[in-house]
């Protein structure tokens, strides 16, 4: 009779596991318990997708035996391109191949854009170099968007949404890049001309008392050097009282790090703003949490570079909760000034992003000298704001916004030989201020939803020690209290068995 219902309930839990299984892979789910829901498509990612009039073929190019860590990277594209499919009605299809198996798929792959990468793996106790594919093209009538390369850390969501939009877009509006005034080319900060290109018909503009600046959804100013005439003051109050938005990255000072002297930059843009109650102090910020730069030193006939942190570039970590600086790190800042508002309320501000709690200001002019020993009375001020938003009436009755960011080489990458690579959160900072001012869809909340680190606080040498010593000992206490309390036991249990009214 046990043996039936055993036979009968294992019968049971089979068919159920069956029927399960089937249902599950009828109708895929999933539920995403991560605080910022980092499984989940947002609702740009939906709508972009519904608003799809052709279909998007996704062809994944990934290496068929890769190492566990990366198969992850390869299962993660697929559950996401599985979302994608059913979220878009089936307008997104896609396919994997392996272009290490076929020579056919692998000139297809670097044809699109995507190149093999080299992976040192372990066979057999040797080291050998594995050519692996892990990119993906995307294709919609004629048009195609490669990715490269699919990383683990970076927003896939933002990296597959963005593709899928770049040549889903039909009329991309035109950001326009004011020039004529010593402001860096566009050829200048590519890093940021990528990522906006994606959304934006970016051009450079020269501002004339001829143009119309109407057809812009939004305007950059970056670092301008040179004297500002008022007609292109003009023209901006024009475009301001006309609804535009404004985005600008100044500097307020500069620093040659040949003599280390420090001045004052006077463009005309600083008076302009100041007229708006918007002012830009002529002030270096020093910050506690700074970077580093290399000083050259001699010590007998050699000479050597040395790494010495340096107060005049802070580490930018402290945000406002806001779209712009939502998902940011950190950001490094060169020779920033501090932000002060006196307007009145028809002009909302928020400060967007800070110094740490040890900082403070150094007015220019002022010599820069990289060998002083710094305290803690040069820092005796906080959150010094670095950047901010103005929204309201900045001129005329109608409602535009502005946002200044006081770091004018932030994102720039330079020219020539002297091109270099920007930290990834200084590109972020730049273009989803100018998303916010000029998109729409929402892309700018995608591009840096990646998944937070958490690091442990930090505790003192002491604390560390008491736990350090705490675990080890712990345990063996444990089974010592748990070994006395038995042997007590035990011996309780013999006195008792050895009374003569004792019962079994």
């Amino acid at each position: 009779m046990k043996k039936k219902s055993y036979i009968g309930t294992l019968l049971l839990l089979t068919i159920i596991v069956v029927v399960i299984n089937i249902i599950s892979a009828k109708w895929f789910f999933r539920i995403d318990l991560t605080e910022d829901h980092q499984y989940s498509l947002s609702q740009v990612t939906k709508n972009i997708l519904n608003d799809l009039d052709e279909t998007v073929t996704v062809t994944a190019y990934f290496t068929k035996d890769l190492p566990p860590n990366l198969q992850k990277v390869k299962q993660d594209f697929k559950d996401l391109l599985i979302e994608y499919t059913k979220r878009s009605g089936g307008k997104v299809v896609y396919k994997f191949v392996d272009p290490n198996s076929d020579s056919k798929a692998e000139r297809e792959a670097m044809q699109a854009g995507i190149q093999p990468v080299l992976l040192n793996a372990r066979e057999k106790d040797q080291i050998k170099q594995q050519k692996i594919y892990m990119g993906a093209n995307i294709m919609l009538g004629t048009k195609a968007e490669a990715i490269p390369f699919i990383r683990s850390n970076e927003s896939m969501e933002y990296t597959l949404t963005s593709s899928i939009k770049k040549i889903a877009v039909k009329n991309k509006p035109v950001v326009g890049f004011i020039t004529g005034n010593g402001e860096p080319s566009l050829n200048e900060i590519p890093q940021a001309m990528e990522a906006l290109s994606v959304l934006y018909k970016v051009e450079p503009v020269t501002i004339t008392d001829t143009i119309n600046l109407s057809k812009y959804k939004a305007l950059a100013w970056v670092n301008p050097q040179d004297s500002i005439g008022p007609v292109v003051f003009n023209k901006l109050d024009d475009y301001l009282a006309g609804g535009g938005n404004l985005f600008i990255d100044m500097s307020r000072v500069k620093a040659n790090l040949q003599n280390l002297q420090g001045s004052v930059v006077n463009t005309g843009l600083e008076t302009w703003l100041s007229n708006k109650g918007i002012v830009v102090n002529p002030d270096f910020i020093v910050d506690e949490r700074c970077g580093t730069v290399g000083v050259n030193q001699r010590q007998g006939s050699f000479s050597f570079t040395t790494q010495i942190r340096f107060p005049y570039m802070p580490l930018i970590s402290g945000f406002a909760d806001h779209p712009i600086t939502k998902g940011l790190d950190e950001v490094i800042m060169q020779f920033p000034s501090s932000i002060d508002f006196t307007g009145d309320t028809t002009i909302q501000y928020i400060p967007l992003a800070f110094t740490s709690e040890k900082s403070g200001r150094i007015k220019a002019p002022t010599w820069l000298n990289v060998q002083k020993r710094w305290t803690m009375a040069d820092f005796n001020e906080q959150k010094i704001p670095v950047a901010a938003l103005f929204s309201g009436r900045l001129k005329g009755k109608s409602n535009s916004k502005l946002v200044l960011i006081t770091s004018g080489e932030m994102a720039v990458n330079g020219s020539g030989r002297g091109q270099r690579k920007i930290n990834e959160d200084n590109v972020n900072l730049f273009v989803n201020s100018i998303d916010y001012l000029a998109d729409d869809t929402g892309l700018i909340g995608l591009r840096t939803k990646l998944i937070k680190s958490r690091p442990l606080d930090q505790i003192s040498e002491a604390k560390t020690l008491f736990l350090k010593w705490l675990n080890f000992l712990l345990p063996v206490l444990l089974i010592l209290l748990y070994g006395i309390i038995r042997a007590q036991y035990r011996k309780n249990q013999r006195i008792k068995r050895m009374e003569e009214d004792y019962v079994q």
